[in-house]
């Protein structure tokens, strides 16, 4: 049988603030073709984690690999197999939106043709293609969100990271980017997002990782989790029983061995 290794490996990633530890010894993987949620309350850490794959934040302890890159000593290595589209997008004052495109496009070695093919449909999907001769700074929260998505996908990432893709979108945008998702996913990459909507992880995701006060309170399959933790419970019934417990035991999301 052929071992077909981890997108994203984190082990024991910490980060801490002088006496405050905002995550603490996390450990998780991500497989090709998987979607995997990042779930928890507000200050649990969400967004330090993905800082810290990103290169943005150097951990405390610990580490991050993406395709056994180290996320931040290899950070410029890593860029190439990851696409990422932050909570609050930010692009320069000065391009359009159809130029920003075509600047990440050049940065990951594409042709303009490349990038004008990869770009449309995706352009199309998400009904950006009048706004492109606009000024990017001058878009709404949720267009940004789309000029980022188009971006963060323009040169096939083996990794998409998402930090809560759904704010400022509207529902049909949504939508689109659920099936954006299920469709990376199908085509053997991996997903990885944080959200605060339960409901929506529970309709795209594949594996749900639930952080409580900086640290990895339950990881695992969602049937593997409602069973576990709530006798078949939604994944709203598993995040409000991590939360009440102040986190349960992460193994019980475990898969049987």
């Amino acid at each position: 049988m052929s071992f077909m290794p981890s997108v994203l490996e984190i082990e024991g990633l910490s980060k801490v603030y002088g006496s405050f530890t905002a995550v603490r010894d996390v450990s998780l993987r991500v497989d090709p073709g998987e979607i995997v949620a990042l779930l928890g309350p507000n200050g649990a850490g969400k967004t330090t984690t993905i800082k810290m794959i990103m290169g943005i934040l150097r951990a405390t302890r610990g580490t991050a690999r993406v395709r056994g890159h180290d996320c931040f000593a290899d950070r410029a290595e890593v860029m190439g197999h990851v696409g990422y589209v932050p909570d609050d997008p930010v692009f320069y004052d000065y391009l359009r939106g159809g130029e920003l495109i075509q600047f990440v496009g050049d940065m990951h070695g594409l042709s303009s043709e490349e990038v004008k093919e990869r770009s449309a449909p995706l352009m199309e999907r998400l009904d950006l293609g009048d706004a492109l001769d606009e000024f990017a700074v001058n878009y709404s929260r949720g267009m940004k969100k789309k000029l980022g998505l188009i971006c963060a996908l323009i040169h096939r990432p083996d990794l998409l990271i998402l930090d809560e893709p759904t704010n400022g979108l509207d529902p049909f945008a949504t939508r689109t980017l659920h099936d954006l998702i299920r469709e990376v996913a199908g085509q053997g990459a991996s997903v990885f997002y944080s959200t605060h909507l339960l409901d929506h992880a529970e309709r795209v995701c594949s594996r749900a990782c639930i952080l409580h006060e900086g640290r990895l309170a339950a990881e695992g399959t969602l049937e593997v989790l409602q069973q576990s933790l709530t006798a078949g419970g939604s994944l709203e019934d598993v995040f409000f029983q991590v939360a009440r417990e102040g986190g349960a035991d992460p193994t019980l999301g475990d898969e049987p061995s």
